[in-house]
């Protein structure tokens, strides 16, 4: 979905296929027909946006068979689809029963990920429209904080730079100028959009910036606008925000309430759960750990990492971090220019709800997805910018 903000320039909103596990290439292909069009046509659009995943498989086999990128490419278009921003957080694995630490791997100190994120860039170039010639691609902040010591940081250090270099010249050779976005998450060596000005501030390069996810800025108690602030204090660019809402529990010491956050304990991801207190911030790795009892101070609020959907917050006694995503996004894009051109609607935990709120078809699931988008589209009609055909 396009839109016109008021400086003259277009924003680009998508939702990320990540929701449809998919590793190899013809998966993503069934994706486009059996979920991507059908969200389209409930949107009754003529072109719809999608942040595309492309597993490692499915990235590799695409670099190594152009007429196979080619096909892609000509697929989107008989689908009424565009891609201008992909999400190369997730390696491989983001469909096992389990994915949990694993997401974080390869982290930025090992060479795997230099090498298939420079790969997304060079597919995220062809498959660009004709009249669009900025790219994003997500990606994981740096690593999981565990075992990532000055050793790994200046291996990453010397990965981000040499990637920098690499784009300039995909530029040079393609017109396309793709940027890079790490993504701050709690329990990461990047938890904070705070934590990412020192090392990109080393890399000293405007390819490299941040993607602010507001799921994950809410869940570590930032505020939006003394954050994006700081990161455009320190010449820091947002190449991407993700449009996303944490699980809050205003009262976590109450029975009722951790019995329904306990509906939301799951196996397959996870949930980083953080309160803050007037000694600081404090957290836990996951959510059942905060609920097992002592692990994590239970007198003032917590959120989860758990993405909800936008659109349908959990009943009380919990609620969703609506309210950050529309602080953050009056920031990004509410001003007389906007900080980003690239959103993307990031809700791939449809299925790791509780049963009750699970989509039990391909269509339901479509359905909420399109609800999130209308709730996107409103806020961004309700800040002045215009809806594009």
């Amino acid at each position: 979905m396009r839109f016109r903000h008021p400086d003259g320039s277009t924003v680009h909103l998508s939702y990320c296929t990540n929701v449809h596990p998919a590793e190899t290439l013809d998966g993503v292909l069934a994706q486009l027909r059996d979920h991507c069009e059908p969200v389209r046509r409930r949107l009754g659009r003529d072109r719809l946006g999608i942040g595309l995943w492309l597993a490692r498989p499915a990235a590799r086999s695409l670099v190594d068979d152009p007429a196979r990128l080619r096909g892609l490419r000509g697929e989107l278009d008989r689908r009424g689809l565009e891609v201008v921003t992909l999400n190369g957080f997730p390696y491989d694995g983001f469909g096992s029963d389990e994915v949990k630490y694993r997401v974080y791997r390869p982290d930025w100190a090992d060479p795997e990920r230099l090498a298939h994120t420079t790969d997304l860039a060079r597919l995220l170039a062809a498959l660009l429209p004709d009249d669009v010639t900025e790219g994003t691609v997500s990606t994981l902040p740096l690593a999981w904080r565990t075992a990532y010591g000055a050793d790994a940081a200046r291996t990453a250090h010397t990965a981000l730079t040499t990637l920098a270099r690499r784009l300039d010249a995909l530029e040079e050779l393609t017109g396309k100028s793709i940027r890079i976005a790490l993504e701050p998450e709690p329990g990461c060596t990047v938890e904070t959009t705070a934590d990412a000005i020192a090392p990109l501030s080393a890399i000293a390069s405007d390819r490299i910036g941040v993607c602010v996810d507001t799921c994950h800025l809410a869940t570590s108690f930032e505020d939006p606008l003394p954050a994006l602030a700081a990161l455009a204090a320190a010449g820091i660019r947002v190449p991407k925000a993700q449009l996303s809402a944490a699980l809050h529990a205003e009262h976590p010491h109450l029975p009722d309430v951790r019995a329904a956050l306990g509906a939301f304990a799951e196996p397959r991801f996870l949930h980083q759960t953080r309160t803050r207190t007037p000694a600081g911030l404090h957290g836990t790795d996951d959510l059942d750990e905060a609920l097992a009892g002592g692990a994590l101070p239970d007198g003032a609020p917590w959120r989860a990492h758990f993405h909800v959907p936008l659109h349908a917050p959990p009943a009380p006694p919990l609620t969703s971090t609506l309210d950050v995503l529309r602080t953050a996004l009056t920031a990004l894009v509410g001003a007389a220019r906007p900080r980003t051109r690239h959103l993307e609607v990031e809700t791939y935990t449809w299925q790791a709800l509780p049963a009750a709120l699970r989509p039990r078809t391909r269509g339901r699931l479509a359905d909420g997805i399109a609800a999130e988008l209308v709730l996107a589209r409103d806020l961004l009609t309700d800040l002045g910018l215009k809806e594009l055909p």
